[in-house]
């Protein structure tokens, strides 16, 4: 019975349905029933006999619930997208709250990642399991403390020049390096932004070679390059102030990591004796360097591959700045030798 067409039940069952829908007559002659009162036909028990007949043409087992997500209605406007947000955050008392960033309606809404690189896997489902093992410092149970020393040394003396004065640095340096945790699954240190800077010499004589670094910095990285000019002349060198002499393109996301995997697995054994990385660079706050010459900038597969659009005497090397969440160089440094980068000489551990 639950299968017969509204039209079949008319014409088999129409005494049955005609007292509970008879407001529905088209013309007079034709009877067509509601589905309110096939239901009630087929299904007496699901509605209650306190309960009148319904006469509209159609009904929903929910009611229709009002979509106001963000709650834009108290501002005359509905809807999740028709409301403009203000460019500014206006403080948290401003009854306007702008979404957050991750809302498609935000103006810092930002799409993607689409895909997943296959360093950025290697990293989730080996590097960061490993680097744990590797940096696991065991304190066992019922072991005193570690007493720190003081990071500044105070001023010892007789001398009434002594009191109420700063204290004095580290012993043998003039910085302080920066207080690290213990590594845990919460600090894993990882690659958190790559810079490609080039600074093209031949700038100095030609000006149009400025435009062949950023092609180039533009076509490795894929992310547009900007342009710096000098900050002072250097008559030695013929640089005059405010001329346009370096490139810089900063890449962070699936870009940096599909760069990172150019640079390992293309670019460096292409290198002919190549050691490795110098182990004493590093800023002592986690970022280390590299660079690499013009020759071997014309090594990367979207340079060699139209290599005839880059005049040859243009091309300029470029150096390349990975900047990480590590505390120390030494965290950064194993990070980058687990991504497959080699070191060599001496390490400096910061």
């Amino acid at each position: 019975m639950a299968t017969v067409t509204p039209k079949l039940l008319s014409m088999h069952c129409a005494r049955h349905l005609r007292p509970r829908d008879s407001s529905l007559l088209l013309g007079g002659s034709v009877y067509r029933p509601s589905i309110a009162a096939i239901k009630s036909f087929l299904f007496p028990a699901s509605q209650s006999p306190s309960s009148p007949p319904s006469t509209k043409p159609f009904s929903t087992s929910t009611p229709l619930q009002r979509r106001d997500p963000a709650g834009h209605s108290r501002f005359g406007r509905k809807g999740r997208h028709q409301v403009r947000h203000p460019r500014y955050y206006r403080g948290p008392l401003h009854p306007h709250q702008p979404p957050k960033p991750s809302d498609p309606s935000s103006r810092e809404f930002v799409p993607g990642p689409f895909t997943s690189e296959r360093l950025w896997d290697h990293f989730n489902d080996t590097i960061s399991a490993d680097y744990m093992t590797l940096a696991y410092e065991h304190i066992p149970p019922g072991a005193p403390p570690v007493v720190r020393k003081e990071r500044l040394r105070i001023w010892e003396g007789d001398s009434p020049y002594f009191a109420n004065r700063p204290r004095r640095g580290p012993r043998g340096r003039d910085f302080l390096k920066l207080l690290s945790k213990p590594i845990t699954f919460r600090n894993i240190p990882r690659l958190e932004e790559i810079v490609f800077h080039c600074f093209s010499d031949a700038a100095i004589r030609d000006p149009m070679a400025i435009n062949v670094a950023s092609m180039v910095a533009q076509s490795v990285t894929g992310v547009k390059a900007e342009i710096f000019l000098a900050r002072k002349s250097i008559g030695n060198w013929g640089l005059k102030k405010e001329m346009p002499i370096s490139v810089v393109s900063r890449l962070s996301g699936p870009a940096m990591y599909k760069f990172l995997a150019t640079c390992i697995e293309v670019v460096m054994p292409r290198i002919k004796e190549f050691k490795g990385v110098k182990g004493s660079t590093g800023d002592r706050s986690g970022n280390l360097a590299f660079g690499f010459d013009p020759e071997i900038v014309a090594q990367f597969p979207e340079i060699e591959a139209n290599y005839d659009m880059y005049p040859a005497k243009m091309i300029p090397g470029c150096h390349i700045i990975c900047k990480t969440t590590a505390r120390n160089d030494r965290d950064a440094r194993m990070l980058l030798a687990s991504f497959g980068i080699p070191f060599y000489g001496k390490m400096e551990d910061w």
